[in-house]
């Protein structure tokens, strides 16, 4: 090993060392639950790590899925209100500080006047009105720099003090490193809608559009997941015997099907919203303004649907996914389809729930978040019905874009219920063997 290398390493373990003790009972939270001679696993006694979380490291992840909810309600509002192309330059460091004096901003007023959006449909806009705009972009991308920092430095924090145990800190260097991955997908998305467009509006690409909208989901629900269970898991091993309680009835045979229909909701509703990613990019909700009816039927004309216009090949043979992610109308359309489809599974779910052997199975909390699940899809359905009836205003459009994400969370948070980590379960077991020595 290279000698500066040695140094580095030699550093670390000195860190750790001070920092997560070598100690039998390593987890302070879990040593909590057990008496001082509890037996542990011998994974669990040899290693520096704890065996389980602390509840804070649940809390922080939980505080910080909530901004990122938040950042992506904000960059819906970015979006609707055309701001997003306001700042033609990505400098992470020295474009935290916002333009100073009339020199500053003039500099980055004329950065935009070289822009195609400029040209083509704000020539007339003046520098007080680029202020407006540029506000928007500036701080969508400080909160995404703050989410990253406060993220990263709490990760670190929590490691050092010894409270995260070694499965939960992967995730905290995956989310991590998805936070860094959702900065890059957003830069390169932007310069996608600084290109000179031929015979078009500039407008970013749907696709990356999405690719940026699922990724902030992707890293949204990883925080909140791995958050609620932390909790989940502190709360279960404070009452070891009632939790393998429910570990048993969620390991009924039957709750299988029920099991996975919830899984395979969770993942139509996800892409229910990349579907709505592909309406926002092309503008797609602005072309037919009616429910359940496309002009004169609940379906547009074939011509509008398999326009020849968009296949790039000469035998057309891209003619049917070109059109399915490239036509506005056709856009609009699957993403009807899907949040109908979305909304009768949800309603189908509930039904299923009502069976009399899954009712008497199913635990409370379970029943109460499918209804709370029937409630949201319920609420997104009004949502999306009146921002078309209305033209996509602001509010209703950015309420919307909220509404998935909190159906999503509903529907996780109603999956993350139905399942019990096999390693929870060994904690668990290992809790109860010891209260009765």
């Amino acid at each position: 090993m290279p000698p500066l290398l040695r140094s580095f390493h030699h550093l670390f373990q000195r860190t750790f060392a001070r920092s997560i003790p070598k100690t039998r009972n390593n987890s302070t939270f879990f040593s909590a639950t057990l008496p001082r001679n509890a037996p542990l696993s011998r994974e669990a006694s040899l290693s520096r790590w704890p065996a389980t979380s602390s509840p804070s490291v649940g809390r922080f992840l939980v505080l910080s899925s909530a901004s990122v909810f938040g950042i992506v309600v904000f960059g819906g509002l970015t979006r609707l209100t055309e701001s997003g192309l306001s700042i033609t330059e990505w400098r992470p460091v020295t474009g935290t500080l916002p333009p100073r004096g009339e020199e500053g901003w003039e500099r980055e007023f004329e950065l935009y006047r070289a822009s195609p959006e400029f040209k083509i449909l704000n020539s007339r806009m003046e520098l007080d009105e680029f202020k407006k705009i540029y506000w928007m972009e500036w701080g969508h991308r400080l909160w995404g720099r703050v989410i990253g920092l406060m993220t990263v430095g709490g990760a670190v924090w929590f490691v050092a003090r010894g409270r995260v145990a070694r499965r939960d800190a992967w995730r905290l260097l995956g989310i991590c490193a998805g936070i860094g991955v959702q900065g890059g997908i957003g830069w390169w998305m932007v310069k996608s809608g600084l290109k000179d467009p031929v015979g078009e509006q500039p407008r970013v690409s749907q696709y990356r559009l999405a690719a940026h909208l699922g990724t902030a989901f992707v890293v949204y629900l990883a925080m909140l997941g791995s958050g609620l269970r932390i909790l989940r898991d502190g709360k279960m091993l404070k009452e070891p015997g009632r939790a393998l309680e429910r570990v048993g009835r969620l390991r009924d045979g039957r709750l299988r099907p029920f099991r996975g229909a919830v899984l395979a909701l969770a993942g139509l509703v996800f892409v229910t919203a990349m579907s709505g990613a592909l309406v926002a990019g092309l503008d797609a909700g602005l072309v037919y303004n009616d429910f359940p009816w496309m002009g004169q039927g609940l379906l547009p004309p074939r011509r509008e649907m398999m326009d020849p216009l968009y296949a790039k090949k000469p035998d057309q043979s891209d003619l049917v996914w070109r059109n399915m992610f490239e036509n506005p109308v056709m856009a609009q359309l699957d993403h009807r389809i899907l949040a109908t489809t979305t909304f009768c599974a949800v309603l189908g779910l509930w039904a299923f729930s009502k069976r009399p052997h899954l009712k008497n199975l199913l635990p409370r909390d379970v029943q109460k978040a499918v209804l709370g699940t029937v409630h949201l899809v319920t609420l997104q359905v009004c949502l999306g019905i009146t921002t078309l009836w209305y033209l996509v205003p602001t509010p209703l459009a950015a309420a919307h874009q909220a509404g998935a994400l909190a159906l999503l969370t509903g529907v996780f948070v109603l999956a993350g219920r139905m399942t019990v980590p096999k390693r929870t379960v060994k904690l668990l077991e290992a809790a109860v063997k010891s209260r009765k020595l």
